[in-house]
């Protein structure tokens, strides 16, 4: 099963209307999206809880880190940076964390509400190596996008 963006966007913004607590929005959104594709073995949020850290937030699949600095990982380059971070083999990114050993790939998207103010990371995890794409990336950008920006 490959995700459909146009579907899975009006599915997530129907299901999350007038909402603005961030954590039911994550649990909706990691929920919605991991249903969605084959490709995504473990899908879920880490919010920014302290300057410079970032810990685990609604998610599903296997357990995942319990915390992250900004200086580590995927997750932490894509907080550091404010940047997508597509990572098409973790084993060749510098720091990779492994909270699971089966991910061969991963995506993390930056997460801010509609201020610009950095709630946390969205990360997709692969057990398939090059699993992710720019489609991808754009495409969940402009979801997380619509569905936090309300979000205070």
């Amino acid at each position: 099963m490959t995700v459909d963006y146009q579907t899975l966007a009006k599915t997530i913004a129907a299901l999350t209307e007038g909402e603005d607590d961030a954590v039911a929005l994550m649990a909706t959104v990691a929920c919605e999206v991991h249903h969605a594709d084959d490709r995504f073995d473990w899908t879920g949020f880490y919010r920014v809880t302290a300057p410079e850290l970032l810990k685990i937030g609604p998610y599903q699949g296997g357990h995942g880190c319990l915390v992250i600095p900004f200086s580590r990982g995927v997750c932490g380059a894509a907080a550091r940076t404010g940047e997508v971070q597509l990572v098409a083999d973790v084993d060749a990114f510098p720091g990779h964390i492994a909270c699971a050993s089966s991910t061969r790939s991963e995506l993390v998207l930056p997460v801010w509400n509609g201020a610009g103010r950095l709630l946390g990371v969205f990360d997709i995890d692969s057990n398939q190596p090059d699993a992710f794409t720019q489609t991808d990336a754009d495409a969940l950008s402009a979801i997380l996008k619509d569905s936090f920006a309300a979000v205070p």
